[in-house]
């Protein structure tokens, strides 16, 4: 039933003026220009998905006892939208993100919803905003698919309904520092998950609870904060919102294992891909901070990075705790860095060969 859903679109009876959305696309920042669309879609127990709409972007309205406001059923992705050289639209492993979007819904006990109609739902979204892609270095539109549980109960079970939305944002650059590197804190009293936990979905309690570490970051100058497993407080898992690697000086990268305490990227992903098209050796394994700084320090480690949706790959050039700083290399781009992320962003914009099929065009 759900998998033929048909959208019934409602175009905005008041979009943003041409000339208003060129002014607010050209220096679009992250998450702050908004389109002119969204998607919803229901859930309601015992009828499936049903009410599939493209519709102008509005508030929500939600009784106070709604279930998510209360007992947290909530997941999200990000995606992005492209535009190609020969002018069409296009998204990156959009299946990928509706498998982990499912994968975060059976973590969070919620409504899992059809590859096709997740896929479709940004689909559609893209096309009727098309127009707002800003031409600026690094632009694309941002898709934030999300879910929430709906029902307006009090009681700890889950929800019987469910609402899932797209909204978009015209975005450029994630960081805003134009620094050719990042430098880290390393949280020493906090975690961001543990073995059981929520780690691997991609739902909001993960991120609020790395807030007051990254706002510790912050503070004292860095523009993101690593987290290190909750046991022993000594391995590296990944960022506040991105994976990371590590390039050693015999060419081999090396990044954290997936183990339930890490989101699997999508960028991540990739970037294992084509680093073995490359040639290079590539270890899925555990790395522990005092052995990165130890690395750093004699030369065995030359480059490090962070990587995910919003930022696409990012330089690291230092590392601060309580107990010092380290730089990592050059304290700027790498050469393995910037290939991987030059291979992967000519894939993503349609000036190099897709030989996994991981665009999807739109046209």
């Amino acid at each position: 039933m759900s998998q033929a859903l048909s959208f019934q679109i409602e175009p905005n009876a008041h979009p943003v003026s041409a000339a208003d959305r060129a002014a607010a696309i050209a220096a679009p920042g992250f998450g702050k220009v908004f389109t002119d669309h969204m998607v919803t879609i229901r859930y309601t127990e015992g009828q499936g998905w049903h009410d599939a709409k493209v519709h102008a972007r509005q508030p929500l309205v939600l009784d106070p006892a709604t279930a998510v406001l209360h007992y947290a059923q909530e997941i999200f992705e990000g995606l992005k939208a492209y535009r190609l050289e020969d002018g069409t639209m296009a998204l990156f492993r959009p299946e990928a993100n509706a498998q982990r979007f499912n994968a975060s819904a059976r973590r969070m006990a919620m409504a899992e919803l059809p590859e096709e109609l997740f896929i479709e739902a940004c689909r559609q979204l893209v096309q009727i905003d098309r127009d707002w892609f800003p031409d600026v270095e690094g632009g694309a539109i941002y898709l934030r698919p999300f879910m929430i549980a709906s029902e307006v109960f009090l009681g700890v079970k889950p929800s019987s309904e469910y609402l899932f939305m797209v909204i978009a944002s015209s975005v450029g650059g994630y960081f805003k520092s134009g620094a050719p590197a990042v430098s880290l804190w390393v949280s020493q009293d906090y975690s961001r998950a543990a073995p059981g936990g929520t780690g691997a979905a991609k739902c909001g309690g993960n991120y609020a609870s790395s807030l007051v570490a990254q706002a510790e970051a912050s503070k004292r100058g860095h523009d993101q904060v690593v987290f290190l497993d909750a046991a022993e407080n000594r391995w590296i898992e990944e960022l506040g919102g991105m994976n990371i690697f590590f390039v050693f000086d015999d060419g081999s990268i090396q990044t954290p294992p997936l183990s339930g305490t890490i989101l699997p990227g999508i960028t991540r992903d990739s970037l294992l891909t084509l680093a073995r098209e490359e040639g290079l050796t590539v270890r899925e394994e555990r790395y522990a901070i005092d052995q990165w700084e130890a690395d750093a320090k004699s030369g065995r480690i030359v480059e490090s990075f962070a990587c995910g949706t919003a930022a696409v790959v990012t330089p690291i050039g230092k590392v601060s705790s309580p107990s010092g700083s380290f730089a990592i290399g050059a304290g700027g781009p790498g050469q393995v860095t910037q290939k991987l992320k030059d291979r992967l962003v000519s894939i993503q914009r349609g000036s190099a060969a897709d030989p996994h099929k991981w665009v999807m065009r739109l046209d």
